[in-house]
């Protein structure tokens, strides 16, 4: 189905067959929901700006969700699913029109039990952590996005976040417990899977069923102090940052490292680091400062940002200036920057890390955020880039793969072009039983297209 068939349908009998359920036909409020944060890409803003929904449904319960899946089926309309937009590479945007289902109303906190909570996915994470904290725990990882971003959002187009330096990445074994998922079928149904089954969703952009459910394992509530520690010399940084996040007895939630001029474009921080320094951004257990703080002595850092637990739960967050949120800072300062996503491989001695920051200089400012693979920490970078042209990005692209580092392209909508890298045989047959028409998030899945 194209863009051009969603023209030939009748809408208002559409809308009447969903019997009551919220339809948004606001022009503008439609083309607002078909969007994310894609133009912090140069490549994907003249492939996606043209694309938006015919309108939008907002379902309150999963019941809804069946309703509107159906209707869907019959009128054989495209569907993406939307959490509230937050992700940075088109992946809610729908590329052939149809109906964007809003999932944020369905927010309920259904259970918490200790160390597991069961969410509807539209809750916002900040939300879900009210609640849990109240029984000592909270969320293992969270985006950068945490005030905004609901928890099936961030299962489905995310990867990783503030917490991961010490649970991991999402796809990790045991980081989601369980889903429920509304189908596509003639007859949609609602399917539980748990355990390994729930790979079968995760990180799938929407394209192959619509989780109206989730069971997230929590960890401890500890009240988490943030410091911003300055070095003179990026490589000190860096190997600070390692350290840290292999001192496995010193708590932590967040390892960030920033090459000198990346923080001179957090405007709100501005006289806080001292200019031309190199810094890391931590968030650490109070019971742990003391042994953080012959860390940081070891390595030569001083301390120009300090908060407590307490003062850190009022006003803007350590957090909203790391991973994603270093890039909207550094394009609201510059617009023409953009970045990348890359992966390190395991190295305590940091030899291409340290290769790329004096090969690039300027051109690829380093921004790391460690955090645990397969046991190991390594440095994730959200680089920022100055994009020139679309074929030196893809320079810059290539050499670093043909250094050996792993790339999760921002730079395209496409789910196994970006982080997979290859076709998930697994996720393609889950879609051919629970959505055989291609309905969900279409042009999103390279496996279903060339299938």
């Amino acid at each position: 189905m194209t863009l051009a068939t969603t023209k030939s349908i009748n809408w208002d009998a559409f809308v009447a067959a969903l019997d009551g359920i919220e339809v948004i036909r606001d022009a503008a409020q439609v083309a607002k929901l078909s969007k994310d944060y894609y133009t912090y890409s140069p490549i994907l803003v003249p492939l996606l700006a043209d694309k938006v929904g015919d309108l939008v449904v907002r379902p309150a319960n999963e019941a809804e969700v069946l309703a509107v899946a159906k209707a869907c089926v019959q009128a054989q309309i495209p569907l993406t699913v939307r959490g509230a937009g937050t992700g940075n590479y088109g992946q809610c945007i729908p590329l052939e029109g149809g109906v964007i289902l809003d999932l944020t109303k369905m927010q309920a906190v259904k259970w918490i039990k200790p160390g597991l909570v069961c969410v509807e996915p539209g809750a916002k994470l900040l939300a879900i952590d009210k609640q849990t904290r109240e029984t000592g725990w909270e969320i293992r990882m969270t985006p950068s996005t945490y005030r905004t971003a609901t928890i099936g959002g961030f299962i489905s187009g995310g990867s990783g976040g503030i917490g991961s330096v010490t649970y991991g990445q999402l796809r990790d074994r045991g980081n989601l417990h369980a889903v429920r998922v509304v189908t596509m079928e003639d007859e949609p149904r609602v399917i539980e899977l748990r355990g390994d089954e729930v790979q079968q969703v995760n990180h799938a952009y929407g394209t192959n069923g619509i989780i109206t459910e989730l069971e997230i394992p929590l960890g401890p509530a500890y009240p988490w102090a943030e410091l911003i520690i300055s070095f003179d010399d990026f490589m000190t940084a860096a190997r600070f940052g390692q350290v840290l996040g292999d001192s496995d007895a010193i708590i932590k939630k967040l390892v960030t490292i920033f090459a000198d001029p990346i923080p001179s474009y957090f405007v709100a921080l501005r006289d806080t680091i001292p200019s031309g320094k190199h810094c890391a951004f931590v968030m650490v257990a109070e019971p742990s400062l003391e042994p953080f703080g012959d860390l940081i002595q070891q390595f030569g850092g001083s301390v120009c940002y300090r908060k407590t637990a307490q003062e850190a739960s009022k006003g803007t967050m350590l957090m909203e200036f790391t991973w994603n949120h270093t890039t909207l800072h550094a394009r609201n300062v510059d617009p023409s920057l953009t970045y990348l996503q890359t992966l390190f491989p395991y190295d305590k001695e940091l030899k291409l890390l340290e290769q790329m920051y004096h090969h690039y200089g300027n051109e690829v400012m380093l921004h790391l955020e460690f955090l645990r693979v397969n046991g190991c920490i390594v440095p994730a970078a959200l680089q920022l880039v100055r994009y020139s042209t679309p074929e030196r990005l893809k320079a810059i692209i290539k050499e670093h793969e043909d250094s050996g580092a792993f790339i999760a392209n921002p730079h395209t909508y496409i789910l196994e072009d970006g982080g997979r890298k290859s076709i998930d045989p697994v996720q393609l047959a889950f879609k051919e039983k629970v959505d055989p028409y291609g309905l969900l998030n279409p042009g999103k899945m390279r496996a279903w297209t060339e299938r």
